[in-house]
């Protein structure tokens, strides 16, 4: 994945973001829209210092 995109996903990520978190059900729905692989989005929350919160699975809190 070149750096353009990378960015492009950040952005998206901070712009779903509210306070430093984002919801897993709003997580997976930008990796849906972006049409990339849910690790990506976390890639991005990892280096925005996004939160994921409210996780479908319990892993995140």
């Amino acid at each position: 994945m070149d750096e353009a995109r990378r960015e492009e996903i950040r952005r998206a990520v901070r712009g779903a973001s509210a306070e430093g978190r984002i919801r897993c059900a709003a997580a997976l729905e930008l990796a849906r829209r972006l049409d990339v692989d849910p690790r990506e989005i976390g890639k991005a929350c990892n280096a925005e210092k996004v939160k994921i919160v409210s996780c479908q699975l319990g892993c995140f809190g």
